[in-house]
């Protein structure tokens, strides 16, 4: 092998040491530690509370983070941060959503950084803060098997050849409610997985300004994901406030694709011009508003995908600006 290639696995591959196991059988209780777990593909860690059938399924904290707040006084144990692997020498919290851990036969996939801290811990109120909210990590199970305490585990980042990320947002206050049926988000989410996007999450909320600004910034810099699609909100209704949410957590404006839009559907019919629609970059995640109505939501991304496709590659690093 030339010194190129070892450069290029030397950065897109590193290595550490589990240092506990962490597991609690009561969600609300410390983790306490364990010599070995058995991880079941698509679950988490067999007797584990917070296993189950969602992207969360085990948390990682990385040992050096632990290490330097214990030396500010905080003395922890392994666990209390409900953590369930504490790892040495990975710094999990530079790694990109992803990025896949091998340790013994499991495999582990990064699904999220971060989390929102809802109620402070005693950690918290002891030490002014928690490193777990920032630091910590979570990952699903890809493979099955059982990690003991002192194996070793390995990252290996994505190499941009993983399809595109994706969520969908539908905004209506009745649909929230159970009053209407969401027929947009569906619409939404089948036409990206045609496309070969991979939709993590769907979310139906009410029309509230503030929650679908939380999603937007826990969905972009969390998650991770490429793509945000909001359906609705974006008439003249005084709840029609999507496009005000997305323009406040935006880092970059893209204005050509809201306008693609307005102008290929005043095709269709002249009220399209009433559309306010915005889309915006926040850091890397690209966020489109699209009407409220399922025709006019498959019309639109009919109208943008392809383009929209290759603007996502430009941002992963994996297309050029321009074709030749």
């Amino acid at each position: 092998m030339g010194e190129k290639g070892k450069e290029t696995i030397e950065k897109t591959i590193r290595s550490g040491r589990v240092r506990a196991i962490c597991t609690s059988e009561r969600r609300g209780t410390e983790k306490h530690a364990v010599s070995e777990a058995r991880f079941e593909k698509g679950y988490g860690i067999r007797g584990d509370a917070h296993a189950g059938n969602w992207h969360r399924q085990v948390s990682l904290l990385s040992y050096d983070k632990v290490k330097e707040f214990n030396e500010r006084g905080a003395k922890v144990v392994d666990g209390a941060f409900g953590e369930n692997l504490v790892v040495e020498d990975l710094d999990f919290r530079s790694f990109p959503v992803g990025t896949i851990l091998e340790c013994e036969d499991v495999v582990l996939k990064m699904t999220q950084i971060g989390k929102e801290c809802h109620t402070h811990c005693q950690i918290y109120q002891r030490m002014g803060e928690c490193i777990m909210p920032v630091q910590g990590v979570f990952a699903e199970v890809l493979v099955s098997g059982t990690i003991h305490a002192g194996s070793v585990m390995t990252a290996r980042f994505p190499d941009g050849t993983e399809p595109f990320t994706a969520a969908v947002i539908t905004m209506s206050d009745k649909g929230s409610k159970g009053e209407r049926a969401d027929e947009s988000g569906p619409a939404m989410k089948a036409r990206l997985k045609a496309a070969g996007f991979d939709v993590v999450e769907a979310l139906l909320l009410p029309d509230e300004k503030g929650l679908l600004k939380r999603e937007l910034v826990r969905l972009s810099d969390q998650r991770q994901v490429d793509l945000i699609l909001t359906s609705g909100g974006t008439g003249f209704s005084v709840r029609d406030t999507t496009p005000e949410a997305t323009l406040e957590v935006m880092t970059r404006n893209v204005p050509g694709i809201a306008e693609a839009i307005r102008a290929e559907s005043m095709k269709y019919t002249k009220r399209a011009m009433l559309s306010r629609g915005v889309s915006v970059l926040r850091n890397k995640t690209l966020i489109i508003n699209l009407p409220g109505s399922p025709k006019a939501v498959r019309e639109s991304m009919e109208i943008v995908l392809e383009s929209v496709q290759h603007g996502l590659g430009i941002l992963r690093g994996s297309e050029s600006e321009c074709a030749r």
